[in-house]
């Protein structure tokens, strides 16, 4: 039964709408922390925008989880996303390059 004033889907839109922000805020987070990453490590990078936000998603999910499983603060896991991410941009294009 629907609340007083309130729409029957309206829950559901709030829901959607929430996992809408959550997702463009998770790549915009990836992009940035990709962009990071790519500064760090010297030379060309010949990775597309999608493989810098995918970098970034990765090194962020991964240096989020360690932060938290050891209680670091909010720095010290930027720091964490960012160091992972550039050792995934050092990996992904020291592999491409033939010597």
């Amino acid at each position: 039964m629907p609340r007083p004033g309130g729409s029957p889907g309206a829950e559901w839109k709030a829901a959607v709408m929430g996992w809408i922000g959550y997702i463009i805020s998770l790549i915009i987070t990836g992009l940035i922390v990709g962009a990071l990453a790519r500064l760090v490590i010297p030379g060309p990078n010949p990775m597309s925008i999608l493989a810098t936000i995918g970098v970034g998603l990765a090194g962020a999910l991964v240096g989020g989880v360690i932060a938290g499983l050891i209680g670091a603060g909010w720095f010290i896991a930027i720091i964490l996303e960012v160091a992972l991410a550039a050792l995934l941009v050092y990996f992904l294009t020291s592999r491409r390059t033939v010597a």
